[in-house]
């Protein structure tokens, strides 16, 4: 099939448009508008980090501005609509996926890999008894397993030896999630939470391929064939040759898929050296699309959109990095950086902390990117977004630090009093 060619700004407005930030969405209210979040974008990734809401909440109320927590603990405790697996990292996938996880989970069984194998040496023998505990309790929670006399809790890496037991069971499909508590994991047996209706036969090789490709391009919009690996990550730097057959599988199947004209070829202007991809009937419906006005996002470090560093810098010129990792002496922006998307670029990055007791939006520090002067047109709407953050994030009040250049802090603090 023949390559298409697009601008820059045409494969942005593709991809946001995919990501579910074009403005265009059209998703319906609440619960069923969020179940559609996360079916479109394959996957919401979790994470533990809490100095503003979590990853998996602040991506979602991104996109559907009337979320809040109990529709996503609904989606999963009662509707069954959702899982939590290996997907991209931990995270929240559509229950109608599930089948696609199976050979993963059969992988734990007898892993090739040393980190996944020396743990099933070494707590393997406490997950009959565990098991047994939950067929005949119900649900639990690894607080409800005492630690061993004299053993503390460790870091994630030094678990108690019943909590690894439980995620070990979890790794291999025979225990699910079957909710949260406050963030704590309530384990259950697997034909407990799993809707009869699902599907549970194994797929072959052929099936996973076409699955990654479809799943990748629907969410991706466009997408080279290692963004399509790396969207859901079949296979782990701890695991190298679940990575090898990925990429053999995943490249087969891309083939395929153009052969028979359900993907396209995609040349970039300007980045000719790079072959993309895109899914052909999204392709046709996104070039004939209008975004409409520009809307400003504040990203989770964690978004979708956002989570392949090298992608973002090559497809929207925006270099990220979460510090929160680094040594703080060595930090540029600050501990928890979020991106500001304004219609199709970044323009600005800022440290944000919710003071929970204090009920303030503490901005550490705000950063305009190089060159941007739009400031007149661009600070009001700035200024009403904040204030929906700070109200997501539980907080009263905004207090704005610093912000570079320096020639701005007085106009942006004056914006926000107007608000």
């Amino acid at each position: 099939m023949k390559k298409i060619k697009l601008s820059t700004s045409a494969t942005r407005k593709i991809i946001l448009n995919a990501q579910l930030l074009s403005g265009q969405n059209n998703l319906p209210a609440g619960k069923a508008g969020v179940a559609e979040i996360i079916d479109k974008l394959g996957y919401i990734q979790i994470d533990t980090i809490s100095v503003i809401n979590r990853a998996h909440h602040h991506s979602l109320w991104v996109r559907r501005p009337d979320y809040d927590e109990k529709m996503l603990h609904d989606l999963q405790a009662k509707d069954r609509r959702v899982f939590e697996y290996w997907g991209h990292a931990m995270a929240y996938l559509p229950m109608r996926d599930y089948r696609f996880f199976l050979p993963k989970m059969k992988n734990f069984e007898n892993p090739s890999g040393n980190w996944a194998r020396d743990r099933l040496d070494k707590y393997g023998k406490l997950m009959p008894s565990v098991l047994k505990r939950i067929r005949e309790e119900g649900p639990l929670s690894a607080k409800d397993f005492e630690a061993p006399k004299g053993r503390k809790g460790g870091t994630w890496w030094d678990w108690k030896p019943a909590k690894m037991a439980l995620e070990l069971l979890f790794w291999q499909g025979k225990l699910m999630i079957t909710e949260r508590r406050k963030f704590q994991k309530y384990y259950d047996l697997r034909e407990r939470v799993l809707p009869d209706k699902i599907d549970t036969s194994l797929p072959d090789e052929k099936e996973i391929g076409r699955f990654l490709v479809r799943r990748a391009l629907s969410a991706l919009g466009v997408a080279n064939e290692r963004e399509i690996l790396n969207f859901m990550q079949p296979g782990t730097a701890r695991d190298s040759d679940m990575q090898v057959a990925g990429k053999s599988v995943l490249h087969n199947s891309l083939n395929e898929l153009i052969e028979a004209q359900e993907v396209t070829p995609i040349e970039i202007e300007g980045q000719s050296a790079q072959n993309y991809f895109a899914a052909t009937r999204y392709l046709e419906k996104s070039t004939t699309e209008n975004t409409g006005p520009a809307n400003i996002h504040f990203l989770s470090p964690f978004d979708n959109l956002i989570i392949q560093r090298d992608r973002t810098k090559r497809l929207f010129g925006f270099d990220y990095t979460l510090e929160c990792y680094v040594p703080a002496p060595k930090r540029k922006y600050g501990y928890f950086v979020l991106p500001v998307l304004w219609g199709e670029n970044f323009v600005a990055r800022f440290d944000a902390k919710a003071d929970r007791k204090l009920k303030k939006l503490l901005i550490r520090n705000l950063f305009f990117e190089p060159g941007f002067e739009r400031f007149d047109s661009f600070l009001p709407r700035f200024a009403k977004k904040m204030g929906e953050f700070a109200h997501f994030n539980d907080c009263e009040g905004i207090v704005v630090e610093e912000v570079q250049p320096r020639k701005m802090q007085s106009k942006f603090r004056d914006v926000l009093q107007k608000k």
